[in-house]
């Protein structure tokens, strides 16, 4: 399992939100490209950045950050936020990005979805982010509606390889991750799955890596300390 240290954005500064909920918002660095030294220290190899505002209101307001973050990183950088045109799509891949996350557009636009995976293969990836079985939007402030085990059947239909799985009730609560929703989801759908959400010790990557998944997302616990990340790289090896 390849475990994916965090950096969210929000005008420029890396932060962390609580649950999805940007009035309970913690800034960690006015600086975000200088976590990405420790992580490679580390022995990071792989990076998740998100747009917090492009998440929310569409756009690619930091873009700017994202570009300096992939120019410094030397690591495989996946990001999501905001990514709703295939004009933006090109502007990361073109920037350097791995891989690209959809999420609002994925639910409200599923032909896009087709057409970015036509177009770019296993760059493309779909974040479901999900609330009391449904699919959460537009930075998790709009319920979709959609049950999330559907969609996500559905994404893989249209030929997406990864999916990246947020359990919204457990991110940033450092209450452990939802062991039971990647185990089912991972029986549901023959894709690569990565865990985000409340990873927040060494036991839950082992028990995430025991279930074979493609990738963890670590967040709050690097920042709070709370995990090694070479320890949990270690492991989940």
């Amino acid at each position: 399992m390849n475990i994916f240290p965090a950096i969210d954005l929000y005008e420029g500064k890396a932060v962390r939100l609580l649950r999805g909920d940007y009035a309970n918002m913690t800034v960690y660095s006015d600086n975000p490209p200088e976590f990405v030294k420790d992580f490679r220290a580390q022995g990071a190899q792989f990076l998740h950045v998100v747009d917090l505002e492009g998440a929310r209101d569409g756009g690619t307001p930091n873009l700017k950050t994202i570009e300096r973050i992939v120019s410094d990183a030397g690591l495989f950088v996946e990001v999501g936020g905001g990514i709703r045109s295939m004009d933006v799509i090109d502007r990361y891949l073109g920037a350097g990005v791995s891989r690209v996350i959809l999420g609002t557009a994925a639910v409200t636009e599923q032909g896009f979805v087709e057409r970015a995976v036509a177009r770019h293969g296993d760059a493309i990836a779909v974040g479901v982010d999900i609330r009391d079985g449904r699919v959460a939007i537009r930075g998790w402030t709009e319920d979709s509606g959609l049950e999330a085990f559907a969609f996500c059947r559905r994404m893989q239909e249209l030929g997406v390889k990864t999916l990246i799985c947020t359990d919204i009730s457990r991110d940033g609560a450092m209450q452990g991750s939802n062991h039971a929703l990647y185990g089912a989801l991972s029986r549901e759908c023959a894709m690569q799955i990565v865990a985000s959400g409340g990873v927040s010790s060494i036991e839950d990557v082992k028990a995430l890596a025991a279930m074979d998944l493609y990738g963890a997302i670590i967040g709050k616990a690097y920042y709070t300390g709370a995990i090694s990340l070479r320890e949990a790289i270690e492991v989940a090896k």
